[in-house]
């Protein structure tokens, strides 16, 4: 009743709605040239790395300048990017899924302004606060989980090996050299958040053993019925445990065979890196893959991870100086047969990285 007190009309529930619950429509967001010319775009091509045009079919134009952004952002920094596009853009941004920061002009003659702007801001360490590039033929931001500092269940960081690698790949991000468009991800344990199961190249935190159990001080610091409950296979169990000097403590008990190293029991500690590649999701002239394993472990080795940041850097210039145009890096490893990908790549083989699924089988 006190819906219907209020005025609210089941048959017409928009009807003068008032609310701050959730956000405003999407639409409401749009530039105006956007707006205007919503379902009417022909075409776009790319202009200059990270600078690309999209055409309508009344004539009008948008030029787009990407630049990367950070996964995790201070208010400041949240608080330039408006300044930004407040002075260049009539106020309207985009973010892309992969934390790129899009800003969207009307006309050519706005764009090189816009992109000096971008690349005349800088860290006082000297690196670039909004580096144009992240498009076409190249390396775009790399998606990543939440890491150390937000998660309680990372085998690794993300944000660390993620700022490290792109240290390592900036001049693709800034140039177009690559046979096709080349995605990395990272996510910091097997429940990966980053979607790194489809991915050209995937950095995976990786749990390798089950929980450690301190008996003295498990019930002091854990919610015993919490960390049993988080098992998904129900390899952990209450306990009760004698202590050296013969106290009786409430503790847990670990099923070893059972447990599958994700992570949901325990707080925050390193173990290691899995690298994966090959995956994507697109259809173009392949089907979807799914990312295998391509280096079975590498340890973390912060702030820099020059192992993990290493390896990439190979797998890249392998397939950049070796696939065709047009090929993902799952396609290029097919046809040269993966065997080769190893060679090529300089990667060590071993038995852990036999992949034997097939989908027919399914």
């Amino acid at each position: 009743m006190a819906f219907i007190s209020s005025g609210y009309n089941p048959k017409e529930p928009m009807k003068d709605r008032i609310t701050d619950i959730g956000p405003r429509k999407y639409d409401e967001f749009y530039p105006p040239v956007i707006a205007k010319n919503k379902g009417k775009w022909l075409y776009h091509e790319y202009l200059q790395p990270g600078v690309y045009v999209h055409v309508s079919e009344t004539g009008d134009e948008v030029y787009t300048v990407r630049v990367g952004g950070a996964r995790l952002m201070s208010v400041s920094h949240i608080r330039e990017i408006c300044e930004i596009a407040d002075k260049h853009c009539g106020g309207y941004i985009r973010f892309t899924t992969r934390n790129n920061i899009e800003f969207m002009v009307d006309s050519k003659d706005k764009v090189q302004p816009l992109v000096d702007d971008l690349m005349g801001r800088k860290f006082s360490g000297g690196s670039y606060k909004f580096p144009v590039g992240g498009t076409g033929a190249g390396i775009t931001n790399i998606i990543h989980t939440q890491g150390w500092i937000h998660c309680h269940t990372p085998a690794t960081d993300a944000s660390g090996p993620v700022k490290a690698t792109m240290d390592v790949l900036f001049d693709d991000f800034r140039d177009m050299r690559l046979p096709a468009h080349l995605r990395v991800s990272l996510a910091c344990c097997l429940n990966m958040c980053g979607a790194v199961h489809c991915s050209d190249i995937a950095i995976l935190g990786y749990h390798r053993k089950p929980p450690m159990l301190d008996h003295e001080y498990l019930d002091k610091m854990c919610e015993i019925p919490l960390a049993i409950a988080a098992c998904p296979t129900a390899a952990i169990k209450p306990a009760k445990v004698e202590l050296p000097g013969g106290e009786k403590v409430n503790s847990v008990a670990v099923n070893n065979a059972r447990c599958m190293f994700c992570g949901n029991c325990y707080t925050m500690w390193g173990d290691g890196i899995v690298i994966m590649a090959g995956g994507k999701v697109s259809n173009r002239i392949s089907a979807p893959k799914f990312s295998k394993v391509v280096v079975a472990f590498l340890p973390n080795e912060p702030p820099r991870w020059p192992k993990t940041t290493e390896t990439i850097k190979k797998i890249v210039e392998a397939y950049a100086n070796d696939a065709r145009k047009y090929e993902r890096l799952g396609e290029w490893a097919e046809r040269i047969g993966w065997e080769r990908f190893f060679e090529k790549c300089e990667l060590e083989f071993t038995h852990h990285l036999i992949d034997d699924f097939r989908d027919p089988a399914f």
